[in-house]
C-alpha cells in the first residue's frame, strides 16, 4: 500500500513539474519584461525534480520501508503478546480447574479416610465388646470351675469332718467308704432340694 501511494505522489509531482514548465514557457515573453532569466529558472526546476526524484529513491523509499518494517514488528509483537495473553489465560484456567479437581479428590481423600476411621473405630468397638464378652466368659467358667472344686473339696473335708465326728460320737471307728457314701447321698439330696 505504501508503495501505491509513493508511487502515486512521484507521477503527481512529475505531472506538476511538467505543467509548471508548461506554463512558465508560455508565459516567456511577459516575464522577460518583468527580468526573469528563464534558462536559470528552468535549470532550477530541473535541479528540483532531480532533487525530488533522488529523494524519493534515497530518502522516501527507505524511510517508507524502515516504517513498514516497524509498523510490521510492532503488529507481529501485538499479535504475539496477544497470543501470550491468551496462553496465559488459558494456563491460569488450566490451574484453575487442576486446582479445584485437586481440591475435589483431597476432600474427597478426607472424606474417605473420615470414613474408614469410622469403620476402624466401630471394629475396634465391636472387637473390645467381643474381647470383653470372652474375657468375662472365661472368668465366669473359671470361677464356675473354681466354685465347683471348691465345692468339692468342702464336701470331702466336711464327708471327713463328720466321720471323724461321727466316730467319736458313736466312739468307735465306722467303715469310712460307707459311711462317706452315705453323706454324700445326703448332700446331694441336699443340693436337689436347694436348687429344686
Amino acid at each position: 500500500m505504501r508503495k501505491e501511494s509513493s508511487t502515486m505522489i512521484l507521477r503527481v509531482g512529475v505531472v506538476g513539474a511538467v505543467l509548471l514548465l508548461s506554463v512558465l514557457l508560455t508565459s516567456c515573453s511577459a516575464a522577460e519584461g518583468l527580468g526573469v532569466n528563464w534558462h536559470g529558472l528552468l535549470g532550477q526546476f530541473i535541479n528540483f525534480a532531480i532533487l525530488l526524484a533522488l529523494l524519493i529513491i534515497v530518502a522516501y523509499k527507505p524511510v517508507t520501508k524502515m516504517l513498514d518494517d516497524r509498523s510490521r514488528r510492532i503488529k507481529e509483537s501485538m499479535e504475539q503478546a496477544q497470543a501470550i495473553k491468551e496462553q496465559t489465560a488459558k494456563t491460569q484456567q488450566t490451574i484453575q480447574e487442576q486446582l479445584a479437581e485437586a481440591r475435589k479428590q483431597g476432600q474427597a481423600v478426607v472424606a474417605q479416610a473420615e470414613q474408614i476411621g469410622e469403620r476402624v473405630k466401630e471394629e475396634a468397638r465391636q472387637q473390645a465388646k467381643q474381647d470383653a464378652e470372652a474375657i468375662v466368659a472365661r472368668a465366669r467358667s473359671e470361677i464356675q470351675k473354681e466354685s465347683e472344686e471348691t465345692i468339692a473339696e468342702l464336701r470331702k473335708e466336711f464327708v471327713d469332718v463328720a466321720i471323724r465326728a461321727a466316730a467319736k460320737v458313736i466312739n468307735r471307728t465306722l467303715d469310712k467308704e460307707a459311711h462317706r457314701q452315705l453323706i454324700e447321698e445326703t448332700l446331694r439330696d441336699s443340693t436337689e432340694l436347694k436348687e429344686g
